[in-house]
């Protein structure tokens, strides 16, 4: 294992459900794992679109607080939608989570997701000064 890589994991968000870490840190780079909308106390889905882009919002900012960062270091998201029908409400519910200047992002939409979630994001971050 490279020394200089550093898992994050935080009780903050939900545990991996899978084979993966929440986030990997190098060279000041945080590579966040996908998030859907487990609330991580419960390990259940939050009910419907507005509660679980919340939720996803809610949980990567858990993991970023956790490598030292916050979703303002957010370099690029990626979101993951069932319907493109929620693209917009993606849209409104982001401009709360973070400020201009925008990460860059990408939105696609996808047949299915984990646990039949309706939203999945990951992203970078960059935390190196």
């Amino acid at each position: 294992m490279n020394p200089n890589k550093k898992i994050i994991q935080t009780l903050d968000a939900p545990a991996a459900i899978g084979i993966y870490s929440q986030a990997v840190c190098i060279g000041g780079m945080v590579y966040l794992s996908g998030q859907i909308g487990l609330n991580p106390e419960s390990m259940q889905m939050e009910e419907g679109i507005e509660a679980q882009i919340h939720r996803v919002f809610q949980n990567l900012r858990a993991v970023a607080d956790a490598a030292g960062g916050s979703l303002n270091d957010m370099v690029k998201l990626n979101v993951y939608i069932t319907s493109m029908d929620n693209f917009v409400k993606v849209n409104e519910i982001m401009t709360t989570y973070f400020q201009h200047p925008y990460p860059a992002r990408a939105v696609v939409g996808v047949a299915a997701l984990p646990r039949n979630a309706l939203v999945e994001m990951d992203g970078i971050l960059c935390i190196q000064g």
